[in-house]
């Protein structure tokens, strides 16, 4: 039996963070560990139910399922090891593509391709639903945009 995690989730987790810190450098970023460590303090305590916690909508554990990265950690609420961290977009220059899901990797080759968009990480666990805003960031190239020869 093996003492602690295996080579290959070792490299994983490594990669994620070194994606994750290259994408976060240079942005401005909003982390919510204090509102979500309220709500889990309001469920251990009663003040709030699981079904108010763990109501993941239909399209979001559809988008954990195809776009979710697995979390480095268990699900805060049942322990199972189903979270997902799911990266939506938004912006006024990705058109339609505003409000998708996005994997790590497609958020590393679009910041590059655009001045700025807005990434929201969402957690959502594939178990009980539970889901939460983890945190917001900014990406893109910081270049301002040019104005039109008139």
């Amino acid at each position: 039996m093996s003492s602690g995690p295996s080579k290959p989730r070792d490299a994983v987790a490594g990669r994620r963070r070194a994606v994750v810190a290259a994408l976060t450098q240079r942005t401005r970023v909003v982390d919510y560990a204090l509102q979500r460590r309220a709500l889990l303090a309001d469920i251990r305590t009663g003040r709030r139910s699981l079904a108010e916690a763990c109501d993941a909508h239909p399209y979001l554990q559809l988008a954990a399922r195809h776009y979710g990265e697995p979390a480095l950690i268990k699900c805060p609420v049942c322990a199972k090891d189903g979270l997902r961290l799911v990266h939506y977009i938004y912006g006024d220059a990705l058109g339609k593509a505003a409000g998708q899901a996005k994997s790590l990797a497609e958020l590393e080759r679009m910041q590059d391709d655009y001045t700025e968009f807005d990434v929201y990480v969402v957690e959502v666990c594939r178990d009980c639903g539970w889901n939460h805003l983890d945190r917001t960031f900014v990406l893109g190239t910081g270049d301002l945009p040019r104005a039109a020869d008139g």
